[in-house]
């Protein structure tokens, strides 16, 4: 494992966090996840767009194989996007990162299924994945099904000058923990797909920056019906608090474009399944960053999923 990729993919899971703590915050202020993930992807889409057309080298051809791919690529996209946001709105960032301890899983088994990976029963490093799955999958659903008795909160980050200006916990009832827990699995199914699309798709056309333009500029066409349909108030595109109007922007202008990029590459350097492993490492970050800026409490079934991972 060489230590530029594992520092890049960490960067991501970082950006990843603080990109969701906002979204949370902004969710209390009115902002829709249909809404945030249209906005984001359009500013995804102007961020590679300089990249996009001052290349120096010609660009290959666009053919079926690839344009449909990236289609897909892009629903799933719209959909992982928008059921991940709408799981962090119900339950909370430190939830949305320990479920995401299901896309090793998940990856490594649609990559057996693709033919990606082998398994060979014998060997240590298949029976390690074998039961990093079965143990991922576990931890995961008790995560969910298991919210259990605090053991710590705090309340919280309330200062004057702070861009998030909360006055009480962004608690969530307990259907709604599941309901966003369910989300949360089926957000990282989908994004455990796009791995394996992306791995397809940079074979294809072995070039990030194009890549990740389409996919960006795919995300914001699609997203925009989506939009229209389920948020017809003008009301509900209106960034009406400071918090919205950052969420959007660091989403957006960095973390989006930033992961999406680097995990292009990383897909195109060493395979799906790398990209996948580094998701959890986001569990303990979000932990800390909930507690303090969002007053998030940490519960037993949170603690246990701990130890678990």
């Amino acid at each position: 494992m060489e230590v530029v990729p594992s520092l890049a993919m960490v960067a991501v899971v970082c950006t990843n966090v603080l990109s969701s703590i906002l979204f949370k915050a902004a969710s209390s202020k009115g902002l829709s996840s249909n809404i945030y993930t249209f906005y984001y992807s359009v500013l995804g889409t102007f961020v590679f767009i300089p990249l996009f057309f001052f290349r120096k080298t010609a660009f290959p051809p666009l053919k079926f194989p690839l344009v449909s791919r990236l289609f897909l690529q892009g629903i799933i996209g719209v959909v992982g996007n928008i059921c991940g946001s709408k799981g962090t709105q119900l339950g909370s960032p430190t939830l949305a990162s320990a479920i995401s301890n299901l896309a090793p899983a998940f990856t490594f088994i649609l990559a057996v299924s693709f033919r990606m990976e082998r398994v060979e029963l014998r060997r240590a490093a298949t029976q390690a994945k074998i039961i990093g799955t079965i143990t991922s999958i576990s931890g995961a659903f008790i995560m969910i099904f298991f919210k259990g008795p605090k053991v710590f909160s705090s309340s919280p980050w309330t200062s004057s000058s702070s861009v998030l200006q909360l006055r009480s916990p962004l608690g969530s009832t307990e259907s709604n923990w599941i309901i966003g827990g369910i989300l949360g699995v089926v957000s990282n199914l989908l994004f455990s797909f796009w791995y394996i699309i992306q791995a397809q798709i940079m074979k294809m056309y072995p070039d990030e920056i194009v890549v990740t333009f389409l996919y960006n500029l795919s995300m914001a066409l699609l997203a925009l019906p989506v939009c229209l349909i389920a948020e017809p108030q003008l009301s509900s595109w209106r960034l009406s608090s400071s918090v919205s109007f950052v969420s959007v922007l660091y989403t957006g202008l960095f973390a989006h474009s930033f992961s999406s990029g680097v995990h292009t590459w990383g897909v195109r350097l060493k395979g799906p399944l790398f990209v996948a492993i580094f998701r959890p490492a986001s569990i303990v970050i979000a932990a800390i960053m909930g507690a303090i800026f969002l007053g998030e409490a940490l519960y037993r079934g949170s603690s246990m999923f701990f130890v678990a991972s």
